[in-house]
């Protein structure tokens, strides 16, 4: 157990500039404390439109050991769904019945957990500041979020009083109440055409996308920006910036929020420690552009463009390519095609090791998957099983990688990712995402990055995963109708195909002095079953016979179901007669038990015969199977010749 502390930090859509930015708060000074952090996240909101995607999104919260960390950071506002916080409050109570950690929310109040308030004051007055001093303006429009929401209420009361202190009253008509979301500002650019609402001299609105809605539906009306109305936001989208009228907006003070709530927890879990303050640096965060009038800030742009155009072609350098994987770089690598024409579930894991390199930089990449995601009779399966195999990890020196389905290494859900609380020199960031399609759970991928890393999660990671869930799902498909041309459907066993394909992998492996094994098993009196007490009847006898067969058949073998009531044991190793007489012993004394526990009106009996030889080029396993049936043939006449009377055993 490593005695480096891990903070867990619960967020959705990590991608986006607000999980960013939160990101940033608590990364930074986790690093000045030493510190791990542990992020789970679905990789959409969760309110998304498909619901069985979002709820195969949402079982991600399910997984975290909350009482394995010394302290939980919440993005309340990114767990909101529309308004409405029972997801997040569900999170929480699920939370405080595992753990007495320190719990720290941010954004938006909920319970009685502790919150950091998201203090954006300066930002707002910032915003009021830059309207009146620096362009004059005197009628100003407010556009907050919902009527009653916490956040706009507060957004809407210090942007009042910044502009009372700058000597100006707001008109009632100009306090609007939206969504935060672009239909509220598209409605408000409504009423001002209409003269509803008397046209303001500038609009600030507390989002970006209001602000956006506004001025998209301003211009398609012939209203100019700047000229007739100047617009300002808040929160410094990538959208924002990258908007054909840049939008002079500001950034949120969320990572500072994120950084006081770790430092809350630290305060807490290590009394003695020395506090180290996040600092804002506000002139920064100022993003002026077209839509206030303003000269647009070159360098901040540029740097926005960077992170979201899709380079088709580039020439990458070696720096470049460490530091700068973009979505052109993922699409045109064909990462997709190569996953999806896996044709096994070991050859789709191979394909996504190799794949993983498009997400650099890592120090790790590990891919745990439940242990029965293979199993297509499972039917909407949501939830991680008691158990994870973990088939792939993909280290930065290539040291100690895996990638296998069928040798995985097991290890109980619970711990989550073993390798996590391992010791280590510097701190990291594990990011645990969601593997699922739809809403049926496969597992879990966790990238490991040192948490000195400026990048963060991206667009790139998400279209990564998706990729990795169509592959994924797309292999079990094909394995299920593989497993089904190879496996007998009323037993579960080996078909005939299934048999040569299986006994060739085994002899392939054999050594010089191994022998051929088979043991032939033929059902008593099924017709007699049929007849006398239905098909159904006699289809149960059969597994019975099926279930005893498989239950003697050791690990190394194969039990197979040749058809009708006719099953084949096969081996190869270092068997000898007395082996065989075991074998068959073992067989009748669990077929005895079996039935005497079934207690039907009739027995359940069968015949066995057995052949052994030498492993040589010549020998032939359907010579064998002839050899043991003729043995099992005999052994049946005896049986009717005693008329089950005498145990010729």
């Amino acid at each position: 157990m490593s005695e480096r502390k891990t903070i867990c930090f619960l967020t959705a859509v990590p991608e986006s500039v607000h999980a960013n930015r939160l990101a940033s708060g608590i990364f930074e000074q986790c690093q000045k404390y030493g510190y791990n952090v542990a992020v789970f996240s679905a990789m959409i909101s969760p309110d998304f439109f498909f619901r069985e995607y979002a709820e195969g999104e949402m079982t991600i919260y399910d997984l975290p050991d909350f009482s394995r960390f010394d302290g939980i950071v919440i993005d309340v506002i990114s767990l909101v769904l529309q308004n409405r916080i029972e997801y997040a409050e569900m999170i929480c109570q699920r939370i405080k019945e595992h753990t007495d950690a320190p719990v720290v929310g941010v954004g938006i109040p909920i319970g009685d957990i502790r919150m950091v308030r998201s203090d954006n004051d300066l930002m707002f007055r910032e915003l009021c500041r830059h309207a009146v001093n620096v362009h004059g303006c005197k009628e100003i429009c407010l556009l907050t979020g919902q009527k009653g929401n916490p956040e706009a209420e507060s957004r809407l009361a210090v942007m009042l009083d910044e502009l009372a202190k700058l000597g100006l009253q707001v008109r009632d008509e100009h306090i609007i109440y939206g969504d935060f979301w672009y239909f509220s500002g598209q409605k408000l650019a409504d009423d001002i055409l209409s003269g509803k609402i008397s046209m303001p001299d500038a609009v600030i609105a507390s989002s970006d996308h209001m602000a956006l809605g506004l001025m998209e539906e301003l211009r398609a009306n012939d209203v100019r920006v700047p000229e007739d109305i100047r617009v300002l936001g808040f929160e410094a989208t990538q959208e924002a910036l990258l908007n054909s009228i840049s939008l002079t907006t500001i950034e949120s003070n969320f990572a500072k929020c994120a950084a006081d709530a770790v430092d809350i927890i630290t305060a807490e879990i290590e009394p003695g420690k020395e506090i180290i303050p996040y600092q804002l640096n506000l002139a920064n965060m100022l993003h002026l552009g077209k839509s206030c009038g303003c000269k647009p800030d070159i360098e901040k742009t540029l740097d926005m463009v960077k992170s979201s155009m899709y380079f088709i072609s580039k020439n990458y350098s070696t720096d470049l390519f460490q530091d700068n994987i973009d979505i052109g770089m993922l699409m045109e690598s064909y990462i997709p095609e190569k996953l999806t024409a896996s044709q096994t579930p070991d050859e789709c894991i191979s394909n996504l090791y190799d794949a993983a390199y498009i997400l650099a930089p890592y120090e790790n990449i590990y891919l745990c998957m439940c242990e029965d995601w293979l199993d297509m009779e499972v039917k909407d399966k949501k939830g991680y099983t008691d158990r994870m195999k973990l088939v792939m990890r993909r280290s930065k020196e290539c040291r100690g990688d895996h990638c296998s389905n069928t040798y995985a290494k097991v290890f109980s859900t619970k711990e989550m990712l073993p390798e996590m609380f391992e010791d280590s020199d510097i701190p990291y960031v594990f990011y645990f995402s969601p593997m699922h399609f739809g809403n049926y759970t496969l597992g879990y991928s966790v990238l490991q990055r040192k948490l000195s890393d400026k990048e963060k999660i991206n667009l790139v990671y998400r279209n990564w995963l998706r990729f990795a869930n169509n592959a994924l799902e797309m292999v079990r498909s094909k394995h299920h109708f593989v497993d089904m041309s190879f496996h007998d459907k009323m037993t579960g066993l080996l078909n005939r195909r299934g048999m040569q394909s299986e006994f060739e992998k085994m002899r392939k492996n054999a050594s010089p002095e191994d022998k051929l094994f088979v043991c032939v098993i033929d059902m008593d009196r099924l017709k007699y079953i049929n007849d006398t007490f239905g098909h159904q009847e006699g289809d149960e006898a059969i597994k019975t016979i099926g279930d005893v067969a498989a239950s003697i058949t050791d690990e190394h073998e194969l039990c197979v179901r040749a058809g009708g009531d006719e099953f084949y044991i096969i081996g190869i190793g270092p068997y000898d007669d007395i082996v065989l007489d075991m074998k068959k012993e073992r067989f009748y004394q669990a077929l005895k038990k079996n039935t005497e526990r079934l207690e039907k009106p009739y027995a359940v009996t069968a015949s066995i015969g057995a052949a052994l030889s030498l492993l040589t080029d010549d020998v032939r396993l359907d010579s064998l199977i002839l050899e043991a049936d003729e043995a099992m043939y005999y052994h049946k006449i005896l049986r009717k010749m005693n008329d089950h009377k005498v145990d010729i055993r």
